[in-house]
């Protein structure tokens, strides 16, 4: 092993934040929300209800999560650098079908969130499987840096669709398209382009492979990095932290997916009602901006928290994680009545929302073993499906029970996703490391 040659792998940061950059183009869903929910009526060109806007996205969050299990266990045949490769293929050709033929909202459910999911799928477990194997002295923050880009990402595409150089969507028509259907388009051949780049350094590092200077702590007994056990999937599916790590992170995962989804049809009703903002417009152009720092701080905090729970332990990061958004939820309704607590709150939310793709994944390596985190942790993610579907769905079965502009709608979710936070938090304080001696029983 000394005398073998081996890759600076430090390469294999920005290969997975670039990789991760384009797949975090799920979380500018909203800026798409309010052009296709314009009714035909009202000169709109699709007319999606709100709950079609929604189904979209969580049909590809769920998508990401369910592909994510069967690409994890390929990845183990083919090799990292081939599933990255793919996932941006997939990808790219969902986002281009979805811009030529996104004219339904069948067509957006399919090319957009299916096939896109899948893409993203395909694709995400590559740098965090190839970043754990290469630092597994520093497991939280290389785990933290590789998703980074994914919440980066979204806000890239979403100044670029709404905002920067006059936004995409207002002055785009590529091959005559719709101005959502070009950005579709333009977007899918900059995901193809981009993944593929990324995919050249995803490489495992050598058999045996581990960093000057490291030793695993086999104990079982730390709180974190443990590296004393590394149990199969089968292993870990019948273990009780396996469960209390995917009951955390459906709660936890709920409250940023709901978020997401839904700050822009959101922010719109309550800074209007407010009288915060005069019109639509200027509420939308607000919430745009919410929009964006949500994106930015949802990649700080997945650097931030990963390398805190390096030094503190996963345990206490991911109970102050859940407890600090479980408080900000059940306040934001009220806070998103201003400009100011509206970002503020984003801001907040994105950055513990964040974390879960620090901690999670982290916390999988640490109780399972780093060996196998390339097919246990899409199980774990699995959690993340299931909320991609629940936290949109409830947002928008509220809204679309209630009168148009009715900002009271948004109370009933926001209260439900705090809830969910604060008993994530609570399981937390419950978790402990699998007995090394007892692991693989």
């Amino acid at each position: 092993m000394s005398e073998q040659k081996v890759m600076n792998r430090w390469l294999v940061v920005p290969g997975g934040i670039l990789i991760q950059l384009c797949l975090g183009a799920i979380y500018a869903w909203s800026v798409f929300t309010k052009q296709i929910t314009i009714p035909v009526a009202d000169g709109g060109i699709y007319g999606f209800s709100a709950k079609e806007a929604a189904w979209i996205f969580s049909a590809g969050l769920a998508s990401f999560a369910v592909v994510m299990v069967l690409a994890g266990r390929l990845q183990v045949k083919t090799g990292p650098r081939l599933m990255a490769a793919l996932g941006g293929i997939v990808l790219g050709a969902g986002y281009i079908l979805g811009g030529f033929f996104g004219k339904t909202f069948v067509s957006q459910l399919v090319y957009i969130g299916i096939i896109g999911g899948a893409g993203i799928g395909i694709a995400y477990v590559v740098p965090i499987a190839v970043g754990v194997k290469w630092f597994p002295d520093k497991k939280g923050m290389i785990t933290g840096l590789a998703v980074a880009g994914f919440g980066f990402g979204a806000t890239i595409w979403v100044k670029m669709a709404g905002s920067w150089f006059g936004g995409l969507l207002n002055t785009t028509s590529v091959f005559g398209l719709p101005g959502v259907q070009s950005v579709f388009f333009i977007y899918g051949v900059a995901f193809l382009v981009l993944v593929l780049l990324g995919s050249i350094v995803m490489i495992n590092p050598p058999a045996g492979y581990k960093p000057e200077g490291f030793e695993a702590n086999t104990s079982g007994q730390a709180s974190h990095a443990t590296g004393g056990v590394n149990l199969t999937s089968n292993q870990m599916l019948s273990k009780p932290q396996f469960y209390g790590l995917w009951l955390m992170f459906c709660g936890s995962a709920l409250a940023g997916l709901m978020v997401i989804y839904c700050i822009r049809l959101f922010g719109i009703d309550a800074l209007q009602s407010s009288g915060a903002a005069s019109d639509a417009a200027t509420a939308g152009t607000i919430a745009g901006t919410a929009m964006a720092w949500y994106a930015i701080l949802n990649g700080l905090g997945r650097i931030f928290w990963g390398k805190v729970s390096d030094k503190t332990g996963r345990k206490l990061a991911l109970f102050l994680m859940c407890l600090f958004q479980g408080i900000i939820m059940l306040l934001f309704y009220k806070l998103g009545a201003t400009e100011t607590g509206l970002i503020v709150g984003a801001c907040i939310i994105g950055f513990n929302f964040g974390g879960n793709f620090a901690l999670f994944p982290a916390a999988t390596a640490d109780f399972f073993g780093n060996k196998n985190v390339g097919t246990n942790y899409p199980w774990v993610f699995l959690a993340y499906g299931v909320a991609g579907i629940a936290g949109p769905q409830v947002a928008g079965y509220f809204k679309d029970a209630a009168k148009s502009g009715d900002v009271s709608a948004w109370i009933t979710p926001f209260i439900i996703a705090g809830v969910a936070c604060l008993i994530a938090a609570a399981i937390a304080l419950t978790l402990k490391p699998v007995n090394h001696e007892v692991a693989q029983k």
